[in-house]
């Protein structure tokens, strides 16, 4: 499977294109990708996914081959093939960076280029970005649940795919996590590489201490011994009588784990087992059905827990593992369009958000505006693409982390709780989008009438 593939889009795309190719339908056109609504228990987003989408704009192209099997389809005219085997994105892509903060209606993308263009990558950009974002979103909730922890993706296994654990895995060091299992992010994204050892391994053994030894001396500089397999306590009581000898060597255990049972109670226990036998300085790393309301108690208890592998409810989004989101049409060939259905009505034309802080640097609101409509505060919207090449080379994930760091810090307290805000943060329609709007409105239902 070629994730840069022309062909990974839907149908509708291809047959709208070949409607606009026989209509010469090539002016410019504007479109727009933003979340309609949050999903419950949230209180804001997190921009990602960027860096891979301008990666498949900056090659999008449909190879000879694909072009052959379109053909054979029998759905397409020869001459709509010819076309696509020239077809490259050559547009504008102004955006919210990755680790940016956003609300409801809010537009993190906006492009701008030919119709035809602008349509046909619509599936993979929501594609990406709704994917990233998602899991940013939930993961970082695991982050202000446990602000002062280690917490390490675990969730590969558990992933919806291939791309999605790659993907994932980025999201979640995105969103302040402090490593992955997954060795082929960690390899592909520079996420640091944090694994422990599995119950396979203490079973494949006749003695859980002589596996505990095995596993300490094949991996000396990073030894986490997983001690829940039959007892736990007797688990944690055979790393105290192992430490020793393993200490003459010079090698010392870093952390033991716990992956079942009540974590809270369990980490007391062992933890008082491990300082009455000297090993204060090993950690303690949890794992198992983890998310941020289960750390939010374990926390909020005080179990002496220093870390925790967070795998399938935050790689899936458990809670909620989609978002609302849309990528509109907002101008044509220089008229500014909107959409009127019940409950999905947008926002016409071109736009820009900007984001007031108050002195303490604090977030106040968001205005949502059209483009040329220059107001106080900080433009979210920023180009990142232009002719179909990048403005910018590709941020590192530090910077990206930093950002979003940052801007949890101004946002206001009662956002960063595990519930939702009593009031939701607000974003502002500006007079001159309310007055488009309006002026739009009235004048279709009067060429309606």
């Amino acid at each position: 499977m070629n994730g840069n593939s022309a062909l990974l889009t839907d149908l509708y795309q291809l047959t709208m294109l070949q409607g606009y190719f026989h209509e010469r339908m090539y002016a410019p056109a504007t479109f727009e990708l933003f979340v309609r609504k949050l999903p419950p228990h949230r209180n804001f987003l997190v921009a990602a996914g960027l860096e891979q989408l301008l990666d498949f704009l900056e090659g999008f192209c449909f190879s000879d081959d694909e072009c052959d099997w379109l053909a054979s389809c029998g759905r397409f005219d020869s001459e709509f093939i010819n076309y696509l085997r020239s077809l490259r994105f050559t547009g504008e892509i102004d955006a919210m960076p990755e680790g940016t903060l956003f609300f409801p209606d809010e537009p993190i993308l906006r492009v701008t280029a030919p119709l035809p263009e602008a349509q046909i990558i619509e599936t993979r950009v929501i594609n990406l970005l709704q994917f990233q974002s998602m899991i940013a979103s939930k993961a970082v909730r695991s982050m202000l649940a446990a602000p002062d922890r280690l917490l390490v993706d675990f969730g590969l296994r558990r992933a919806h795919g291939a791309e999605a654990g790659l993907l994932a895995a980025r999201a979640a060091y995105i969103a302040g996590f402090g490593g992955s299992s997954n060795v082929l992010a960690c390899r592909a994204f520079g996420i640091p590489m944090s694994g422990t050892m599995a119950h396979s391994f203490v079973m494949a053994h006749d003695d859980e201490g002589m596996a505990f030894e095995h596993f300490a001396r094949s991996q000396p500089d990073n030894i986490v011994l997983l001690v829940d397999t039959y007892d736990t306590e007797k688990g944690a009581s055979e790393v105290v009588r192992l430490a020793p000898k393993l200490e003459m060597e010079g090698i010392a255990i870093e952390a033991v784990r716990l992956d079942s049972g009540d974590l809270g109670a369990l980490a007391f226990r062992v933890r008082e087992i491990l300082d009455a036998g000297g090993l204060q300085s090993t950690r303690i790393f949890a794992s198992g059905d983890l998310d941020e309301y289960v750390l939010a108690n374990l926390v909020k208890d005080g179990a002496p827990i220093d870390g925790f592998g967070i795998g399938t409810r935050m790689i899936t989004s458990a809670d909620h593992p989609y978002l609302n989101c849309a990528y509109k049409l907002e101008e044509y060939a220089g008229i500014p369009r909107r959409k009127y259905s019940d409950g999905k009505a947008t926002w016409p034309g071109r736009k820009q958000v900007y984001r007031r802080r108050g002195a303490d640097s604090r977030m106040l609101h968001d205005i949502l505006t059209l483009e040329q409509d220059r107001q106080k505060g900080e433009a979210l919207l920023i180009p990142v693409m232009r002719n179909g090449q990048r403005t910018e080379p590709a941020e590192s994930l530090e910077q990206i982390r930093t950002r979003l760091k940052m801007q949890l810090q101004w946002l206001p307290p009662e956002y960063c709780k595990l519930k939702q805000a009593k009031t939701p943060y607000r974003v502002a329609i500006s007079e001159v989008l309310q007055n488009l709007a309006t002026t739009m409105k009235e004048a279709h239902y009067h060429n309606e009438a």
